[in-house]
């Protein structure tokens, strides 16, 4: 996708307020924020829509049993999902809830332009009804001919008047819309599951309902008070609503929508309903329709009933907000479900953030401060330094690419690459050693590149990270906008002479999980898989395992323990300050002298035992049968000390 517009809509799926916000919600929310911050930093005209789905049975029913009125219910949970926003700083323009007055006038004067086009009309309906997804399916898509496809709960045959969209009508334009727009619906795994769909044949879509009030009437100028609109119809019309769509029309400037996110479960309503309503309002298509994957917790579907749904305010109060949106950015390619796991959050910020960003800022300022009274001067950068600016450079440039194709952890992935090079030359170069061999315009030269490349990867981090990496710029007296964008990213410019600024450190190490995992389900019906698991004995949760800290060492030393048929005595180094001993039993299978320089797994974190007399701080992991022992080994060699998980 390449975005030559000068204006960017971009919109989350508004939240169906039946539940408090989840993790799910907040992928989707930062997803976009992040595209919203980028175009406003490229200098798009930038609009972000965000907001609630307020109407339907479902709705209804949930304030019934609450003994509160659907609105004041709506008020409530709709409320929620702003306060979170706010809280989390979602940088959006608008927020629509259904239940505004607005969005009212404009879904009503929709439906009038449709009934007069001839797209709308009257009839009986009978079918399938699932109160749960507000969705209606027939005969061969239920699952044992009662239960929803989408959520397996009981559907109900519903009987009534009904008014019809002609949705059979835009079968040939939708599928010629697939096929004449290569992007449209991202990504294209999910583009080919919605045409095969509508090539089975589109049915009409039954659009309003008689059997319960809460939703939105049909126009005066129709005449028929007793039904109310299909909350599907309802809903998708809020993103043309909000630019005030059928009232004061000023910004529907900024349709048609550069990009609008929603979750795998709803992408046939807006990859195959919406569209077919725009082609009967005769408005255009959005330019791109792009479908994320769903999260789990530790590898097991999140669900109420096992206690394990993760609150994206507790993550973000334990672990930094900034930090978890890196995370839920980084960790999953766009469209595959990811896993969330504590232990993954953890390696994220204490690798990638600490280690490679962090550390990286440190040593610059280190330096710097060290050799050059806290001075940089890029004067000669490009004539000792041509070849690794360069190389950033082409990186920097393939990078609005993959935000645009909604690639967003291979643009984060790609980034890194910048830090690494920057990492890299700090060790090919030695800047200490050109400092003692009198070569100081080298050394300058040198941490200079990496000044330079710590700024210009603060811009295009920006969008994920906005407070931190204003904190990074700050450290160079700047400020990260459209201006300095233009400068030092279009324009390719390199910093001035520049006085440094000391600033924390931005991403202190987490030692330990900071989060308590979730309580073992106490419903008094447990859900078959988890009697089953019950039933195998030594079953532990993923954060017991990751309980236990697993490194890569290398083999310095090994000689026999006197008196020991099958000891041998270790020393093994674990990236400490010292090396590790380490007593274990393989005699039999390895001499002392094969052992030296290899690498091994080691579990790290084991009380310390006297075996044979012998101190030992860990033990070797290796498969054994009745033959043989094999200990497990990295593939190719790695850093001693680095974790394994």
């Amino acid at each position: 996708m390449e975005n030559k517009c000068k204006r960017a809509y971009i919109t989350t799926p508004i939240y169906y307020v039946n539940d408090v916000p989840h993790i799910g919600h907040a992928y989707t929310t930062i997803i976009c924020d992040t595209l919203a911050r980028y175009s406003r930093l490229i200098g798009l005209e930038t609009y972000f829509l965000t907001g609630t789905d307020e109407h339907g049975q479902k709705i209804e029913e949930a304030a019934k049993k609450r003994g509160k009125s659907a609105q004041s219910y709506a008020d409530e949970i709709s409320g929620k999902f702003r306060a979170l926003w706010d809280e989390f700083e979602i940088s959006y323009d608008d927020f629509i809830r259904t239940t505004d007055e607005r969005h009212k006038k404009g879904v009503q004067k929709a439906f009038e332009v449709m009934y007069n086009k001839g797209d709308i009309y009257k009839d009986m309906y009978e079918g399938h009804y699932c109160v749960s997804c507000e969705s209606f399916f027939t005969q061969n898509q239920l699952i044992d001919n009662e239960y929803c496809p989408d959520c397996g709960k009981p559907t109900n045959i519903v009987k009534e008047e009904s008014y019809f969209f002609r949705l059979s009508k835009y079968e040939d334009k939708l599928l010629e819309w697939y096929e004449s727009k290569e992007n449209c619906v991202l990504p294209k795994g999910k583009k080919n599951e919605v045409i095969s769909f509508v090539k089975q044949g589109l049915k009409d879509l039954s659009v309003t309902r008689t059997s319960f009030d809460w939703g939105i009437k049909l126009p005066k100028s129709i005449n028929d008070p007793k039904h109310v609109m299909y909350v599907w119809l309802d809903a998708l019309l809020n993103y043309i609503t909000a630019l005030g769509y059928g009232d004061d029309e000023k910004l529907m400037k900024f349709w048609p929508a550069t990009v609008q996110v929603v979750g795998k479960d709803i992408l046939r309503f807006h990859a195959i309903y919406w569209p077919a309503f725009l082609m009967s309002l005769d408005l255009p298509l959005p330019k791109h329709i792009a479908a994320h994957g769903w999260w789990t917790r530790n590898g097991e579907k999140m669900s109420k009933s096992k206690g394990n749904v993760v609150n994206p305010k507790e993550v973000a109060d334990a672990y930094g907000l900034e930090n978890f949106r890196y995370f839920m950015l980084r960790e999953v390619p766009f469209g595959q479900d990811g896993d969330f796991s504590q232990k993954a959050l953890m390696d994220r910020i204490n690798s990638d953030l600490s280690n490679d960003l962090g550390n990286l800022l440190n040593r610059v300022l280190g330096m710097s401060g060290k050799y050059f009274d806290m001075q940089i001067d890029s004067k000669d950068v490009e004539k000792f330094h041509k070849k690794e600016l360069d190389e950033a450079n082409a990186i920097f440039d393939s990078l609005q690419a993959f935000i645009f194709d909604m690639q967003l952890n291979r643009y984060l992935e790609n980034l890194w690459r910048v830090l690494t090079i920057a990492n890299q030359s700090i060790a090919t170069y030695e800047p200490w050693a050109k400092m003692k061999e009198g070569k100081k315009d080298e050394a300058m030269a040198l941490v200079a590149l990496v000044a330079n490349l710590l700024l210009k990867t603060a811009f295009y981090f920006h969008p994920v990270m906005p407070k931190t990496t204003q904190k990074i710029a700050s450290v160079f007296g700047i400020k990260i906008d459209n201006d300095n964008y233009k400068k030092f990213i279009e324009d390719k410019t390199l910093l001035e002479t520049t006085t440094l600024e000391k600033i924390p450190p931005l991403f202190p190490k987490i030692e330990k999980i900071l989060m308590a995992s979730p309580e073992p389900t106490t419903n008094k019906e447990t859900p078959k898989e988890q009697i089953k698991e019950s039933k195998d004995e030594g079953i532990i949760t993923i954060d017991q395992f990751f309980q236990t800290k697993l490194k890569i060492g290398t083999i310095l030393e090994a000689k026999e323990v006197e008196g020991s048929d099958r000891l041998l005595l270790l020393k093994v180094d674990l990236g400490e300050e010292k090396p590790r001993q380490i007593v274990a039993g393989i005699k039999s299978y390895y001499s002392p002298d094969s052992l030296i320089d290899t690498q091994v797994c080691i579990v790290a974190n084991l009380k310390p035992a006297k075996i044979f007399g012998h101190k030992s701080e860990g033990m070797l992991l290796a498969a054994k049968d009745k033959k043989s022992l094999t200990l497990l080994r990295p593939e190719t060699k790695v850093k001693s000390g680095t974790s394994v998980g």
